[in-house]
């Protein structure tokens, strides 16, 4: 499970250090490059729904090797990219297999390990998937400086393989006796629902308002119409039901909405550091690798800080946490000491790493068991989605303020950066119905 958590969360932020140089490569500007982003992490968003219904009907081991195998190929076909379509085809591929890796894996932890080793079990098998959006870009900065971008491609090669090879060794568990047919039209609305929303965003400063409006409507129809029919359906293919869970709906939809902010500076922060400071993506990944230690920090306390204080209050000091981080990012500028940016970054590795650690446990500590393949779903879904929304949503604010320039300036990223600083505190109002016993059992 960590290989592939490590592969994922890698090959989100590894590629960001190198769409300076893929934009040159590729004749297109660096805002346009998001979409190598974005394409990746909604084709992850809009097949997540398949993954618990795989796993239940296929069993978890052959949806998860299929999962490897896919994602593989796909990193091998993106680094062959020759011209920015065939990029974002093979980064769609990249998106299928990683839609089943994530919420599968974490399905085969839910069922392997009792509720009350659940935070010890999470914070060894998911250190990799914090580690890898960390290191990525410091790895992503040395080979795109001293190989070639497309490495940053090839070097999921070898994990692909080894993990393919150690799930064929390690992982036994099987298909369950009765699955439920699939709720396919259900999956083509709620999917259509939201490639519609991303759609939207990408084409926000492109085309006019009314074009835009058109299709967040549009979104907002199919989303509210598969809303109503799944009401009466017992096995839809998205269960918006889940979200009734007190614990589970506020860690999704309050912990989204920081999620988002804090996805933004994945995007942001190398095209800061590189564009706006003139660093190369060697030291820009330098800089960005800093937020290790926080990670790592948040990973050895978390189970006592959870202890001491309990989900309400951490996730409320995240929120407000996150919030100053995000701005404090819009100080650095030309005269800022390099140590006052490692610093901000280490402070926002540790901000980033309560609050996804935080929600993450909270999310299916009351979840009954036999909801588990269904909840995983949702809950990968949504993170995904925030993953896709903050990317875009930071590029859609950069273009609009650099008025499409191939080159944003310092006050640009200045601005989106207290922009998002904005969204963490709407989670605020939703993370105070928290109750104290809401995921108490995984707090032991």
């Amino acid at each position: 499970m960590a290989i592939a958590f490590l592969m994922e969360g890698l090959d989100t932020t590894i590629v960001t250090t190198a769409i300076p140089a893929m934009a040159r490569a590729l004749h297109v500007s660096v805002v346009q490059l998001n979409l190598a982003v974005s394409a990746y992490v909604l084709t992850l968003a809009v097949f997540v729904p398949v993954s618990g219904w795989l796993a239940d009907r296929l069993g978890a081991r052959s949806v998860f090797i299929a999962a490897l195998t896919v994602f593989t190929l796909g990193s091998a076909l993106c680094g062959i990219a020759t011209d920015f379509i065939m990029l974002i085809f093979s980064r769609v591929i990249q998106g299928l297999g990683g839609a089943l890796l994530t919420p599968v894996g974490r399905l085969i932890l839910l069922h392997s390990f009792p509720r009350s080793q659940l935070v010890k079990a999470m914070t060894y098998a998911t250190l990799p998937a914090m580690i890898g959006p960390i290191i990525g870009p410091l790895f992503g900065g040395y080979l795109t400086t001293y190989a070639s971008w497309r490495w940053v491609f090839y070097v999921n090669l070898p994990f692909g393989i080894l993990g393919i090879f150690l799930a064929y060794r390690f992982i036994h568990l099987h298909a369950e006796a009765e699955t439920p047919p699939f709720d396919f039209s259900g999956f083509l609305m709620f999917g259509a629902g939201i490639g519609l929303i991303q759609w939207a965003l990408e084409i926000l400063n492109q085309h006019s308002a009314g074009w835009v409006a058109f299709l967040l409507l549009s979104a907002t129809a199919l989303l509210g119409a598969y809303w109503w029919r799944s009401r009466s359906r017992p096995h839809s293919a998205v269960d918006l039901r889940l979200l009734r869970n007190r614990a589970f709906g506020i860690a999704t939809l309050g912990g989204g909405l920081s999620r988002i902010a804090m996805n933004g500076p994945v995007y942001l922060l190398p095209l800061l550091l590189q564009l706006g400071l003139g660093m190369n993506p060697l030291q820009s990944g330098a800089f960005t690798f800093l937020s290790i230690w926080g990670s790592l920090i948040v990973r050895v306390l978390i189970g006592r800080m959870l202890r001491l204080v309990g989900f309400r209050v951490l996730l409320v000091g995240s929120a407000l946490f996150c919030s100053l981080v995000l701005a404090n990012f819009s100080l650095i500028g030309i005269k800022t000491t390099l140590w006052w940016i490692a610093v901000d970054i280490v402070l926002f590795g540790f901000a980033r790493a309560i609050q996804f650690m935080t929600s993450n446990t909270l999310a299916y500590a009351d979840i009954d068991q036999k909801y588990l393949s269904r909840a995983t779903s949702l809950g990968g879904l949504f993170q995904q989605l925030t993953v896709s929304f903050g990317v875009s949503l930071s590029a859609a604010f950069l273009s609009a303020l650099s008025n499409n320039t191939m080159r944003p300036s310092l006050a640009d990223f200045h601005a989106v950066f207290l922009i998002l600083a904005i969204l963490p505190l709407f989670s605020i109002p939703l993370v105070l119905h928290l109750q104290q016993q809401d995921g108490a059992q995984v707090r032991v």
